[in-house]
């Protein structure tokens, strides 16, 4: 028979679960529910922006002559090409060799989240970079080095030489709900201190783009630029970071994508303290319950959870009693809908 699992305590520190009856005879929910009248999100907006940074990314540039080996016969002249087109083409190769004295990059958005000069981006706005340029909403300018990234998450940490800046405080993700009025900001085509408004479309969206995924669906307008910037509530609290768009003409569509910021604040952590994300693991293979029918023959009113289809031996999962053909629908309270929520 198989074996049903809610799973209380699957990683050290995790809590235990709480089951909710469904209570009937409650009166209906307002359509609307009542909160602060607004009029303007200006305080909000005097709040966040001073720690909304706009960054640029640097890296040295390929040179041709490094690009491998010279091709045969690569620098003989051809004696059929004209003299004046010779020597264009040789003045033309010669700058290609000696490549931009600048080096190339990229643009994007970040938010001050220690007085420090810790800042918080997306990985791919920084990632190759051998040095970011951060220019403070005050207009200063900094240079740094100190590039710490997962691409797993595609979230990122800048370092940059100062004291007593503006620090933006980390909400809680979970708390917020469909519905809820958020703002973006950020320097979208490299407008800097731009603000945009809307509310939370959706929670737990994946778009398949990185390892980890859990993002929250807003249709406050996300455009190239604001990747890195705060998606903040309206106590100025960061939910979440800006970090793709769901468009087919490649600028905003009303449908804009940013990572959690519970899943944040965690990467944030261990990139600070240790460099790289060091994660767990459950040592088991898993399969998506998809299938109504599978589902009701596994004993599932609904097709939601996943099934257990490998243990490795004296991994973590093994150790704790789990078995192949085991059907796990709850991880510490929280529902576990697919293999992605595991």
């Amino acid at each position: 028979m198989k074996k049903l699992f809610v799973l209380a305590l699957m990683f050290s520190g995790l809590a235990g679960f709480v089951i909710s009856p469904w209570i009937q005879g409650q009166s209906a929910a307002p359509a609307v529910t009542k909160g602060k009248d607004i009029v303007s999100y200006r305080d909000v907006v005097k709040k966040v922006l001073p720690s909304v940074v706009s960054i640029e990314a640097k890296a040295k540039p390929m040179r041709l002559k490094d690009q491998g080996p010279k091709r045969k016969n690569q620098g003989q002249e051809n004696p059929q090409i004209p003299e004046e087109f010779r020597k264009f083409f040789e003045e033309f190769k010669k700058r290609s060799e000696e490549g931009p004295d600048e080096s190339q990059g990229g643009f994007g958005s970040g938010f001050i989240v220690e007085s420090n000069g810790v800042i918080v981006t997306n990985n791919h706005v920084v990632e190759g970079a051998d040095k970011v340029e951060i220019t403070l909403n005050d207009g200063r300018k900094f240079t740094s080095t100190e590039i710490k990234g997962d691409p797993k998450t595609d979230l990122a940490i800048v370092k940059i030489n100062a004291k007593n800046l503006p620090a933006l405080e980390f909400g809680d993700s979970d708390a917020s709900e469909i519905g809820d009025r958020v703002l973006a900001l950020g320097a979208p085509f490299g407008l800097t201190g731009s603000v945009t408004s809307g509310i939370i479309s959706a929670k737990g969206r994946s778009l398949r783009l990185n390892f980890y995924e859990d993002f929250l669906q807003t249709d406050a307008a996300i455009n190239p630029g604001n990747s890195g910037g705060p998606l903040v509530n309206l106590d100025g609290q960061v939910i979440g970071v800006n970090s793709a768009i769901k468009t087919r003409s490649g600028g905003f569509q009303g449908v804009g994508m940013a990572i959690t910021s519970n899943l944040t604040k965690t990467i944030k952590e261990q990139l600070l303290k240790n460099g790289i994300v060091r994660r767990g693991y459950l040592g088991v293979g898993i399969k998506d319950i998809e299938d109504e029918q599978v589902a009701m023959k596994l004993g599932l009113k609904n097709p939601k959870g996943v099934i257990i289809t490998q243990v490795m031996e004296d991994g973590p999962a093994g150790k704790g009693g789990i078995q192949s053909g085991d059907i796990i629908i709850e991880v510490a309270g929280k529902v576990i809908k697919d293999s992605k929520d595991l």
